[in-house]
């Protein structure tokens, strides 16, 4: 009869951060008989290659295949040694440090907006991954994937200083915070990690959809249970009465019908990732404009999912002549950090008489009786001043 047991294996793990070497072992428990045949890591690595074993089982001892390949944690982790992330804000903020690569950046070597995008949502999934309580879905709860619920973003709004440029080393921080009774807020701040500057902010609200019905859900109480004590009351961007986006209609300037969604373009959640709405709002506007304009605000209401079926238009109308006098705008100004170099005008948004130029948004999907809205959209754009924001 063959005999049970259970034997811890430790690995050693070397990491750096801030100049620092960090030292710590990960743990992993092994179940097994003494008749159990032990495989090293390539021969499990390796094993989906014509292994029927594999094929018909998931589980190797407690852990799938997809867990041993992702590592997902199953308690909190204060320090990321793969991703360079750790846990801030007395436990519950997380920082990620990046650094802006080749693909991120656009024909003038900085970050595009997409890509800042796409940090944000990394960072964010990586921070409840480093919580512990991330399970099988897109940044998903153990709580929410009993439950049969999603993560959607219902409004985002995004303040840009300054674009990073290729190469540059960015500390990201994210935290989130209550939104109301059945949603989350959640916040972000990207500075230099050189110079200490901050280049973007951004406020995000969030709610929960559930997976099968595709309806809007309210937050059941063992997923708040999970969450709240993770909530910080601190935001990135102040905003004391949201701006209200007004619905564009077929009179608008600028349309763009022939927009068909790609496979590609879906995430985990079977749905046009909201990146690629931005892409198809900004591809709207002129070419000339963007070719001496560069973005320094967006805000998005989101109204409902596209899937890869649809078929989507998109609509923008220009601002008649306006400078910094509404909401955003002053929000812009009330939120920067003004340094003398931005009063001499050698900084971010230079001189405080700056023009500033506006765009309403809207994309749709196309019906046959009747058009349905996807996302509203109100973006800020500035001259193009100077690649780098401490220049003297």
């Amino acid at each position: 009869m063959a005999a049970a047991f259970s034997c811890p294996v430790f690995l050693p793990s070397t990491f750096s951060y801030n100049g620092n070497r960090y030292h710590g072992r990960i743990k992993i428990k092994i179940n097994a008989t003494s008749s159990t045949k032990v495989k090293t890591l390539n021969e499990i690595a390796g094993a989906g290659k014509g292994s029927s074993s594999l094929a018909t089982s998931t589980e190797i001892g407690h852990l799938s295949q997809e867990q041993i390949r992702q590592r997902i944690p199953t308690k909190k982790q204060l320090v990321d040694p793969y991703r360079q992330g750790l846990i801030i804000e007395r436990g519950v903020g997380y920082r990620q440090t990046v650094v802006v690569r080749s693909y991120e950046v656009g024909p003038y070597k900085t970050a595009t907006l997409e890509s800042l995008l796409n940090l944000f949502q990394e960072t964010a999934l990586n921070h409840v991954w480093m919580s512990g309580l991330l399970s099988n879905g897109f940044g998903a709860t153990h709580g929410m994937v009993r439950n049969n619920l999603i993560w959607v973003v219902s409004r985002m709004q995004v303040q840009v200083d300054h674009y990073p440029i290729w190469g540059e080393v960015l500390e990201i921080d994210t935290w989130v915070g209550a939104s109301g009774k059945n949603g989350m807020r959640r916040d972000w701040l990207i500075r230099s990690q050189a110079t200490g500057i901050t280049y973007a902010r951004a406020t995000s609200t969030w709610v929960m959809m559930n997976e099968k019905t595709r309806r809007l859900s309210k937050m059941p109480e063992e997923v708040r249970d999970e969450i709240s004590p993770w909530f910080i009351d601190k935001r990135a961007i102040n905003e004391d009465v949201p701006e209200k986006i007004v619905k564009l209609d077929d009179n608008a300037r600028y349309v763009n019908s022939d927009l068909k969604p790609k496979r590609s373009d879906l995430d985990m959640n079977h749905h046009v990732n909201n990146v690629k709405y931005v892409r198809w709002m900004l591809e709207t506007i002129p070419d000339k404009f963007l070719e001496s304009h560069q973005l320094s605000g967006i805000v998005l209401e989101y109204r409902r999912e596209c899937g890869s079926s649809d078929r989507v238009q998109s609509l923008c109308q220009p601002d008649e002549d306006e400078t910094l006098t509404n909401g955003v705008e002053q929000s812009l100004l009330k939120n920067m950090i003004l340094t003398p170099g931005i009063m001499e005008g050698n900084g971010y948004l230079g001189p405080l008489d700056v023009k500033s130029y506006g765009y309403t948004h809207l994309l749709q999907i196309k019906g046959d009786s009747k058009n349905e809205e996807i996302v509203r959209g109100r973006t800020r754009w500035r001259k193009k001043l100077s690649t780098l924001p401490y220049s003297s």
